[in-house]
């Protein structure tokens, strides 16, 4: 340090100006100088280490927090798995218990199908039997009550065709009865029953159409057109030959002449021939000869009677009426019932030998358990 005089002190010594002045100058030491620097160096590394230490904890303490956040990420995605994990696992397991009844239902299915399979097999005699037994009943009321032979005959071929797998005494002796009935069937004179009730139901409706003796249908006039080209000699024959056709009329005297009828019953004479002929129809199909015969004759008398024989749609009626009375409608039906007798016989045994095995098997698997 350097010391220096004030103005003042240069005043007081002013008058001793003789006097030599004493200036004293100290340095600082080397080693306070090192030392204070050391010092300062110490506090910057400090300070440095400080900022530094600051700054890493910065760092860390972001680096913490974003791996928290990335936890927490992690943490809502590994729970939303885990939640449809679960619901995954509750489906995977409703359908397992599903599939399970459903494998279990398939199971009872397939073994109700072997079960009724077996059945099947081992009745299948019996089965072909009892339809053979409903053909020949069905053909047996054909033959019976209505004695329609085409149906029987029908049903008979068909019971015949379902017994041509079978080769047992019985199924073959049963065939050869059968053969009997067709053939005896087939040697029948044919009726046409339903050609013939047709024919009756159309003479029925025509009925309405036929015309009666005691009406009067004058002849048509020539057209006016013609009238007019004809000369006047040839008009002049006409007319006077149209005269004397009116004041001579021949008539037959062998026969009495019809009455003449009312509206009112020629409405009840065409409903009697409409009756006759719905009966007759009703005995054909019930064979029934008698009836049928009488109602017809009746119907012929009716309309010989009352109705013009000169008319076409009279003679077409007559026709129809002779050729139904020239048919024959009786049939001496063959009787089946021996057969049916076979064929219950059969059914008797088959169901006799498929008690004895079922009950055979329910012994062996007795016994097995």
């Amino acid at each position: 340090m350097t010391e220096q005089n004030t103005p003042e002190s240069n005043t007081a010594s002013s008058p001793a100006a003789a006097t030599p002045l004493v200036t004293v100058t100290r340095k600082p030491s080397f080693f306070a100088v090192i030392a204070f620097i050391l010092v300062l160096l110490a506090l910057g590394i400090l300070a440095w280490q400080w900022l530094n230490t600051r700054h890493r904890f910065i760092e860390l303490e972001q680096s913490l927090t974003q791996r928290l956040e990335q936890f927490n990420n992690n943490n809502q995605q590994s729970l939303a798995l885990a939640k449809n994990a679960d619901e995954r696992s509750t489906e995977s397991n409703v359908r397992i218990i599903k599939l399970e009844q459903q494998l279990a239902e398939s199971r009872d299915q397939q073994e109700s199908l072997q079960t009724l399979y077996l059945e099947l097999v081992n009745n299948h005699d019996e089965r072909v039997i009892a339809e053979v037994e409903q053909l020949l009943a069905i053909a047996n009321q054909q033959l019976q009550l209505a004695a329609n032979i085409k149906p029987a005959l029908l049903a008979l071929q068909t019971a015949d065709s379902r017994l041509q797998h079978m080769d047992s005494p019985l199924a073959i002796q049963l065939r050869k009865a059968i053969a009997k009935d067709i053939q005896r069937l087939q040697e029948l004179p044919l009726i046409d029953v339903i050609g013939m009730s047709l024919k009756l139901e159309n003479l029925t409706e025509s009925i309405d159409k036929l015309p009666l003796v005691s009406d009067r249908h004058p002849k048509p006039m020539l057209p006016e057109a013609l009238l007019d080209d004809e000369n006047q000699l040839r008009k002049l024959a006409r007319e006077v030959w149209e005269d004397l056709k009116q004041m001579i009329r021949l008539e037959r005297v062998d026969r009495a002449e019809p009455p003449l009828l009312a509206p009112d019953q020629t409405f009840f004479l065409r409903e009697n021939i409409k009756l006759h002929l719905l009966t007759a129809r009703i005995a054909l199909l019930q064979h029934d000869e008698n009836t049928y015969r009488a109602d017809l004759d009746a119907t012929d008398q009716w309309i010989k009677g009352h109705f013009d024989l000169r008319e076409n749609a009279t003679k077409t009626a007559l026709t129809t009426l002779k050729q139904l009375s020239a048919s024959n409608i009786v049939i001496q039906v063959p009787d089946i019932s021996e057969t049916l007798g076979l064929v219950s016989k059969y059914k008797l045994t088959l169901e006799r030998s498929n008690n004895s095995e079922r009950t055979s098997d329910r012994i062996n698997a007795e016994r097995g358990q």
